[in-house]
């Protein structure tokens, strides 16, 4: 197993080329079960038929886990995104079509999006506080409880369009079954961590009017999600996710 060729850094893994393959090695910080959990949700996304790079292997590289998948040839939308801003409106009319086409579809063995929820807005004490804590649970009870695939990470750098223009849609460690808006209001979020504002804006008003969503109804999930994130967010952005997820009627 070659590992020269370092094609991404990230906080607690690194990934590595080797010729057709990718090789995720974590860090010994990082829990084997998620691990595992990330490795097996990308074994049943596979079962579904949607475009992703396929898993090899689920092993060990100098006493650190690690995930073998495809390796798949061409650039993320982010990239695209950033080197063609003339086109910014027709990647993400893309990104919102890609992200639909994983709503359309189920798979029953993924966990359930509304259990991971409550147990992350569990997560969140002291942070927030017991009434905090009450709104947010009762917020999600009220939810439709849907059976759809939710990517659970869904940002542009998660997409590669190849050289014959065949999109792919990568890391699936969060990935859950469950309330699509609920995965539409993660990504306006992780749009907005990034400090693109009209972006996110868009990107909402743009996947609502697709999937005939009311924003209100997306826009509900906001703390929900934004409690979610808060458990195990970077710690620069825990202080503005909290905000959000304080939001007893987010406007």
């Amino acid at each position: 197993m070659n590992l020269d060729n370092v094609i991404a850094v990230r906080s607690n893994k690194t990934m590595y080329r080797d010729g057709d393959k990718v090789i995720k090695v974590f860090n010994e910080e990082f829990a084997t079960a998620d691990i595992l959990n990330e490795a097996l949700n990308t074994a049943r996304v596979e079962q579904t038929g949607l475009n992703i790079p396929k898993l090899q292997a689920v092993t060990q590289v100098d006493g650190k886990w690690a995930i073998v998948t495809d390796y798949v040839e061409g650039k993320t939308l982010s990239q695209l995104m950033e080197e063609n801003p003339d086109k910014l409106d027709e990647y993400l009319d893309r990104f919102v079509n890609i992200q639909l086409n994983i709503h359309r579809h189920t798979c029953p063995m993924l966990n359930s999006l509304m259990e991971k929820m409550h147990r992350k807005i569990d997560a969140t004490a002291p942070h927030l506080d017991a009434t905090t804590r009450y709104e947010l649970h009762t917020r999600l009870a009220a939810m439709h409880e849907h059976r759809k695939v939710c990517h659970g990470d869904f940002n542009p750098s998660n997409v590669i369009i190849t050289p014959d223009e065949q999109a792919y849609i990568l890391d699936w460690a969060h990935a859950t079954q469950g309330n699509a808006s609920a995965d539409a209001a993660r990504t306006y979020l992780l749009f907005s961590l990034e400090g693109k504002m009209e972006l996110a804006e868009k990107y909402l008003n743009l996947f609502c009017k697709k999937s005939d969503t009311a924003k209100q109804y997306v826009q509900k999930w906001i703390p929900i999600v934004a409690a979610s994130q808060s458990v195990k967010g970077k710690p620069e952005e825990r202080e503005l996710l909290l905000k959000w997820a304080d939001v007893v009627e987010y406007e």
